[in-house]
């Protein structure tokens, strides 16, 4: 999962940013209003905590530029202002929860998989597909009840593809939610390919009854055999 931390005290953005690595998530970044702006516009997050007050704007007018652009789910305002004004604005604009300054990493975090457990898996914490099951919390890949060992980003590329299942997956696309947003400095995606090789072998290894379909040129897609 991809989250962009929009904070500009830097303490608490370290604070931040070492809790969510340690969960496992693939943290990015923004200091300002400019760059958080930016960011926005360019990239897709799976969850945003943005807090309000930020040099150079405010971060509900980010949040209103993520709702004109169909991006608001999946925001956590995170402020030191204890404002119900805000609160309420922020809840309109598109936000799914708000947590004042200053709070543990641990709500934090569980405050995070809450809202991705509710958009992304209608609740549930394990996305079951034909014979195979991949647990979010214990980060286990299950076929027809045998545990498959996959490395950090075979879990990951599994993920983002069962979350896309059937649709078409650019290698710009995947490579971006993977990896984050340098990616773009990469010279080929030889390394997309390779995880991906090995990722199908297993699938087919292991028998299971979904596989990864490569689109010439373009990407990849995942069906159910």
């Amino acid at each position: 999962m991809k989250i962009l931390v929009v904070e500009d005290e830097k303490e608490l953005l370290k604070s931040i940013h070492d809790s969510l690595i340690q969960e496992q998530f693939l943290i990015e970044t923004a200091e300002n209003y400019h760059s958080a702006s930016e960011k926005i516009a360019l990239y897709t997050y799976d969850c945003i905590l943005l807090d309000i007050m930020l040099p150079g704007g405010n971060g509900l007018q980010l949040l209103q530029q993520l709702k004109e652009m169909g991006k608001s789910e999946n925001v956590i305002i995170i402020s030191a202002k204890d404002s119900l004004d805000d609160k309420l604005t922020g809840l309109e604009l598109g936000a799914d929860d708000y947590l004042t300054k200053p709070f543990h990493n641990a709500e934090l975090n569980a405050r995070i998989k809450a809202v991705l457990r509710r958009k992304n898996q209608d609740g549930k914490n394990s996305i079951e597909i034909a014979n195979i099951e991949l647990d979010l919390t214990e980060r286990t890949f299950i076929v027809d009840g045998e545990n498959i060992t996959l490395n950090r980003k075979e879990f990951d590329i599994l993920h983002f593809f069962l979350l896309n299942k059937k649709r078409l997956v650019t290698k710009t696309a995947l490579a971006e939610h993977v990896w984050g947003d340098h990616i773009d400095q990469a010279d080929n995606f030889d390394f997309i390919y390779y995880q991906i090789k090995n990722l199908r072998k297993k699938l087919q290894q292991s028998n299971a009854e979904i596989e990864i379909e490569a689109v010439y040129g373009i990407g990849y897609k995942l069906i159910e055999k």
